[in-house]
């Protein structure tokens, strides 16, 4: 519907459409000689910034004897060079979608055109630490709410015009703003084809979060690991970009998405580059407790049940006198214990952050050494649900670490089902199926399957960056860049570093 030339029958339509609501504010005031300008400021209360408000109702009522209604336009955009950028409304909806932004909407009498003026602001949190991905070193700053803070400060770490942003709208009801960042010319152009493809199949009536649009855009929807990887890091987003990946962010949610999400991702923290490559060797500890978080339990049921002749005989017999009166066999004993973990990480999850990490490790302690005292289970499974447990929190990724969780009770089921011949059938299984994943047409495993040798300097180890290209790991780009000044073999020589510190070197004589 266009916009009426009568004011007051402009601001009862809009009025009605907001439901009368009390943070609807209406301002009306007479402008002119002659007082013969009528206008009528709107906006939405806690959208808007109101030193910015009132910073232009202060401007027209200074020249409110001035103004002449055939210079009201050119005064406006003159306004606007000290207020901020103005926009021309025709119709209603594109006046409530302005004011729906934070933005203050003009009507005029006898005009059919409102003018919106940008004053966005209002309460919002402030650049703090991330809160799941703390490193020790490294930048300290993470994502919000807001999506203008989260778009400035990538931009902030790549400055370059080459780093575009696309935006959309999603949500029938909610109209949530989403954008697309990425490189122009390292992103491969049918990874952003196929991208918005998927987002312009979204069809929901509200996008509160950023899960909302991993669910739809994944490949795979029947499986238990994720295929597009989330960060509130900054750091994280400006390096994906620089490997050709598209982040997506989503206004109202300080998490945002990287696309494509490969299986060595989620094992790798930002802090693995901010130190030392030596420090870089923790991704091996992380690969070994991603196979003693998934197959401990599944291997100590196996051994007690079915091979216990692989036991040494002076552990089988303390084995067997820690079994003894123990009324349930070796999984029962291991569900039992692995959920009651479950529910005691759940738990401090959901309590209070003052008091969480207490229940969590003394609710641990104490049903621990109760349910062992009570005979119920065995102090071996004791120890092996703690190292399981305590291997599980090693992840830099939090949907990794459901993944594993949601498996080592498969593989339980299956070593108590056919001992070692089952865990064996469960890894084949789990192998195909990563390897069969892929994320938007990148398999999922790269670079072990399919495998790529000169990847590996930055995958289960990492090398010194003067041994790297200057071009990471980029299933998706257009073409490979490797900088003959960054990718050599060897570091710079003492010799080398000397001649270019010793600005009088060749002086003499």
């Amino acid at each position: 519907m266009n916009i009426q030339p009568h004011l007051k029958d402009n601001i009862s339509y809009i009025r009605n459409r907001f439901g009368n609501s009390k943070d609807f504010i209406v301002r009306e005031i007479v402008l002119g000689k002659n007082r013969e300008i009528t206008l009528a400021f709107t906006y939405i209360e806690g959208l808007i910034d109101k030193d910015s408000v009132f910073r232009l109702l202060d401007s027209m009522l200074l020249y409110a004897d001035q103004i002449q209604i055939n210079e009201f336009d050119s005064f406006m955009r003159h306004l606007a060079i000290t207020v901020g950028d103005i926009g021309y409304k025709r119709d209603f909806a594109g006046a409530q979608s302005a004011l729906l932004a934070g933005e203050t909407v003009i009507w005029m009498d006898t005009v059919a055109v409102a003018i919106a003026v940008n004053t966005r602001g209002g309460e919002m949190r402030h650049v703090s630490e991330p809160v799941s991905q703390t490193v020790v070193r490294g930048p300290q700053d993470g994502f919000t709410e807001t999506l203008t803070t989260n778009l400035s400060l990538v931009r902030r770490r790549i400055k370059n015009p080459n780093l575009w942003v696309e935006s959309k709208q999603l949500g029938r009801v909610t109209k949530t703003d989403v954008a697309l960042m990425f490189i122009h010319g390292l992103v491969k152009d049918e990874l952003l084809e196929e991208l918005r493809t998927r987002l312009a199949k979204i069809n929901l009536d509200g996008i509160l979060e950023s899960n909302y649009i991993e669910e739809f855009i994944q490949d795979e929807t029947f499986t238990v690991f994720p295929t597009v990887n989330n960060t509130e890091r900054p750091d994280v987003v400006a390096a994906a970009l620089l490997e050709g990946r598209v982040a997506i962010f989503v206004d109202g949610t300080p998490f945002v998405l990287l696309v494509p999400g490969l299986f060595t991702q989620f094992l790798q923290s930002p802090e693995d580059y901010y130190h030392r490559s030596d420090y870089g060797l923790l991704r091996v500890l992380r690969y070994i407790s991603l196979l003693v978080s998934l197959l401990a339990p599944a291997l100590y049921i196996a051994i007690t049940t079915f091979h216990q002749e692989m036991i040494p005989t002076s552990l089988l017999i303390s084995l067997a006198a820690q079994r003894e009166g123990i009324p349930f066999p070796a999984f029962i004993e291991a569900l039992m214990m692995e959920v009651t973990f479950e529910l005691l990480r759940e738990a401090g999850v959901r309590m209070p952050r003052a008091v969480g990490t207490s229940i969590s490790i003394v609710g641990a302690l104490v049903l621990g050494q109760a349910a062992v005292e009570a005979g119920l289970v065995s102090p071996a499974m004791v120890i092996i649900v703690s190292i399981t447990a305590i291997t599980g929190f090693i992840f830099p990724s939090f949907e990794i670490g459901i993944s594993i969780r949601l498996l080592r009770f498969v593989f339980m089921g299956l070593a108590a089902s056919f001992g070692f011949f089952g865990i064996i059938i469960g890894l084949i299984a789990l192998i195909l199926h990563l390897c069969h994943l892929q994320s938007f047409g990148v398999p999922y495993m790269t670079p072990f399957a399919p495998f790529q040798m000169k990847e590996q300097k930055d995958n289960v180890v990492r090398v010194p960056w003067w041994q790297m290209y200057s071009h990471l790991m980029n299933p998706t780009a257009n073409k490979r860049r490797h900088s003959a000044d960054v990718g050599g073999e060897s570091p710079p020589s003492p010799r080398n570093k000397q001649k270019i510190n010793d600005p009088n070197e060749g002086e003499s004589g």
